[in-house]
């Protein structure tokens, strides 16, 4: 009896690690929390009345996702990648998604080239709105049809590192962005559904590498201000 207790306690302290983990990844990833915002275990553990076992959980698995960097003696925060390393993460997209691209449209299913236009679509109205929230959920959906991209492409373990890369390129741009308008242009992830539907696979990889180009064109080095946890993660509705 008491180890079925003692798994169910551990089981929803691994849900509740899990909830945080998703928490924070996605206000990393919708650049509301910043690179180099210091994440403080209390603090992170009275926002979701949690253990700091159950953060640390959390912050650990964050950090093995490559968003979140662990310091001896100095805690946790969100990982500020220096311009090399930022350079090394567009470096890393240019190798791997034209060929996803490629695959994707030598691959892709009416139904597939279905669900890709359903999010265009999403993303000419997530973009037709305003303010902060609306920005947040146009970034978004533009890092998520790069990765249904390449699930269309069939690639499983190719997928998860894009996974982390697209993750990753949140922070970068975050850091480094000149504009505060997506540099996903919808024009071009247009450009690239459009030759996949042809199935030509060699122009869906030349978009998505100028694509790509186009994105890291965007960056200047300098980084942002640092601000509140408490309404980065709850969006101020605490």
């Amino acid at each position: 009896m008491d180890d079925i207790q003692d798994g169910a306690t551990r089981t929803r302290a691994g849900d509740r690690a899990s909830a945080i983990r998703e928490a924070l990844h996605d206000a990393i990833v919708d650049r509301r929390l910043v690179p180099g915002t210091k994440l403080v275990e209390d603090e992170i553990g009275a926002l979701f009345k949690a253990s700091r076992t159950v953060v640390r959980t959390a912050l650990q698995g964050l950090a093995f996702d490559g968003v979140v960097t662990i310091e001896r003696n100095r805690g946790a925060s969100v990982s500020k990648p220096s311009p090399e390393e930022a350079r090394q993460v567009f470096h890393a997209r240019r190798l791997v998604e034209p060929g996803l691209a490629a695959a994707a449209a030598e691959r892709a299913t009416a139904a597939d080239i279905a669900l890709l236009e359903a999010h265009l679509a999403e993303e000419a109205q997530t973009s037709a709105t305003r303010g902060p929230s609306a920005r947040r959920a146009e970034i978004r959906a533009s890092g998520d049809l790069h990765l249904k991209i390449a699930a269309v492409a069939g690639n499983d373990l190719l997928t998860r590192f894009l996974k982390e890369l697209v993750s990753r390129s949140s922070l970068v741009i975050a850091l480094y962005g000149r504009t505060t308008v997506s540099s996903c242009g919808r024009d071009e992830h247009r450009a690239i559904v459009d030759a996949m539907r042809r199935r030509d696979a060699r122009t869906a990889a030349d978009l998505m590498r100028h694509h790509i180009d186009h994105i890291e064109a965007d960056l200047d080095y300098r980084a942002g201000d640092d601000v509140s946890l408490r309404d980065i993660v709850f969006d101020g509705d605490l």
